[in-house]
């Protein structure tokens, strides 16, 4: 029997490449994939659903989980993990010094439903009492105009989201004093270093990171793989496949990162990165799989329903193919 023929759009990222590239196959399934930026994958995926398989946001992909028809369903696999103290950026006029004095500002974001947001108020909210709703969000595009919400949202009333003019930009605002602050994934262009007009709410931001995981065990995940729920249906043993696929091309880039004969990456003392990475968070330092990460992905959900996006407190297990949720080595 011939395999069955998907597509997948997934950023060129170190652990998917050999997916990808071909090296790593999926069982039963002829692959084509394609190597798009997250936000044109996202787009794409969540307003038309042109691929078979793709790179997700985990909060869009937790927004459409109350969709009527609930278009899409994931595997538990984290392409893209960030802790985002480091992407809490202030106007160095705004009078904001630590996370408290933000309480009652202007804060952009360029989606209220985009994940980095979600994680950072989130944080903000749990680690240093700054309230969802104690400030008014601004939304729209951070360096092209224009920008609106992947998906519609139905907020509470509590929740104060209100859409920039047409034409103007998050980071100009930002640097302008026009908003006070912006909780991003991307780092702005108007952010020139901890002396300019715009700077890092955590400029060292490292050390509170290596902080808030010891302290929690959370690193942020900020993607899932999602397969449209209609291909999944019919032919439901793909979700294991693209899973064990996927995992496996991980493994292959955890085993890159191993070599001291010749350096894999171009950074001259990654060694020495990963040395200290694991010292901190142990050897699968970017685990995957449901097991692992259901306390961190029950966090995530708590913040989604907290904060207007999630009509009800989904429960981890609900977000994946139930063919995943059983671990198994590879």
């Amino acid at each position: 029997m011939a395999d069955l023929r998907l597509t997948m759009s997934c950023w060129d990222y170190d652990r998917t490449r050999a997916l990808m590239d071909g090296s790593v196959k999926p069982d039963g399934i002829e692959l084509t994939c394609l190597s798009l930026s997250v936000e044109e994958t996202f787009f794409r995926m969540l307003r038309y659903r042109e691929f078979d398989v793709s790179e997700m946001s985990l909060s869009s992909y937790t927004v459409s989980l109350f969709k009527e028809e609930r278009p899409f369903i994931a595997i538990p696999f984290f392409p893209s993990r960030f802790f985002r103290h480091s992407s809490i950026y202030v106007n160095a006029d705004s009078g904001i010094h630590e996370p408290k004095d933000l309480v009652g500002k202007r804060v952009g974001c360029p989606e209220y439903q985009m994940t980095a947001p979600v994680w950072i108020r989130g944080v903000l909210s749990d680690e240093y009492g700054v309230p969802v709703e104690s400030v008014t969000y601004h939304t729209g595009g951070e360096e092209e105009p224009n920008r609106s919400e992947k998906l519609k949202l139905d907020l509470p009333d509590r929740i104060k989201v209100e859409p920039i003019a047409a034409g103007k930009t998050l980071s100009a605002m930002l640097r302008d004093g026009e908003i006070d602050a912006l909780y991003t994934a991307r780092k702005p262009s108007s952010y020139t270093g901890p002396n300019g007009p715009v700077r890092r709410l955590f400029e060292d931001y490292v050390p509170v990171e290596r902080d808030y995981y010891a302290r929690t065990g959370i690193f942020p995940m900020m993607h899932i793989v999602a397969i449209r729920r209609e291909v999944y249906e019919r032919n439901r043993w793909i979700a294991q496949s693209l899973y064990k696929a996927l995992v496996s091309s991980q493994a292959k880039t955890y085993h890159d990162l191993q070599q001291t004969a010749a350096l894999k990456t171009m950074l001259p003392w990654a060694v020495a990165h990963l040395e200290d990475t694991e010292a901190h968070m142990g050897k699968d330092f970017w685990p995957n799989g449901f097991e692992k990460n259901e306390d961190t992905l029950n966090v995530f959900l708590r913040y989604s329903y907290e904060q207007g996006l999630s009509k009800r407190l989904l429960d981890a297990r609900e977000l994946f193919a139930p063919e995943t949720l059983e671990a198994f080595v590879i």
